[in-house]
């Protein structure tokens, strides 16, 4: 029988019983459609594939775009970006596109690539958005936490302005999870209907000296 104390420190972390959230991942793209069953906050399809991208991050070390793009001009538009090269992460980034629109029946996404030298976001949080896609072409990949392992009112604010490792938010380094580059993940936000305390709480990693991180990401618009 769960006794008070631990009754209190599940609601407390916002994960009383039905409420888990948990990952799904496959090598095959069907996986990513997992992202609506209610107790998944992540689909990862892992295709351990790599890109040739390394003379572009060192020509292009601070490129960033960002775009609104439907799967029609997505790989002209890309391309165009790219001056014509890069071809392969064109095509890779139209076909993400396309697969994004059809599984969530959008007429276009937001589009933002981006070359990284350190993280993003380095503190573990929660994205404001319904569900975001994510997906690493050159660097360490994006970490996360499972939600069963996660304190949520350590999240923002309530880690008292201690860095994650001290707040609580989690209780061991092991805990963390982390996407390989190349992989594709579909991260389920706070905006997603019946997910309001269960977005997955993930951050960008620490990158060693001298490492550029290429990232994309879609978002609804």
């Amino acid at each position: 029988m769960m006794n008070e104390k631990n009754l209190n420190l599940t609601i407390k972390c916002g994960q009383a019983e039905g409420m888990f959230r948990h990952m799904s991942q496959d090598k095959q793209p069907t996986v990513l459609s997992d992202i609506y069953k209610e107790d998944i906050n992540i689909a990862i399809w892992r295709r351990q594939k790599q890109f040739s991208v390394k003379e572009f991050l060192a020509l292009n070390p601070t490129f960033q775009k960002e775009m609104v793009l439907t799967p029609q001009d997505a790989l002209l538009r890309i391309s165009e970006s790219f001056n014509n090269k890069m071809t392969e992460v064109s095509e890779d980034i139209a076909l993400l596109v396309d697969m994004f629109c059809y599984l969530f029946e959008l007429n276009q996404v937001g589009m933002r690539l981006k070359v990284l030298d350190k993280a993003m976001c380095p503190k573990f949080h929660v994205d404001k958005v319904p569900c975001r896609l994510v997906t690493t072409y050159q660097g360490m990949a994006t970490q996360w936490l499972p939600h069963e392992l996660v304190d949520q009112t350590k999240l923002g604010w309530g880690c008292n302005g201690l860095p994650d490792s001290e707040s609580g938010l989690y209780q061991s380094e092991s805990d963390i999870q982390q996407l390989d580059c190349g992989d594709v993940a579909l991260i389920k936000g706070t905006l997603w209907e019946n997910n309001e305390n269960a977005g997955l709480v993930h951050r960008s990693p620490e990158l060693i000296a001298n490492e550029k991180r290429l990232i994309l990401t879609l978002d609804f618009i």
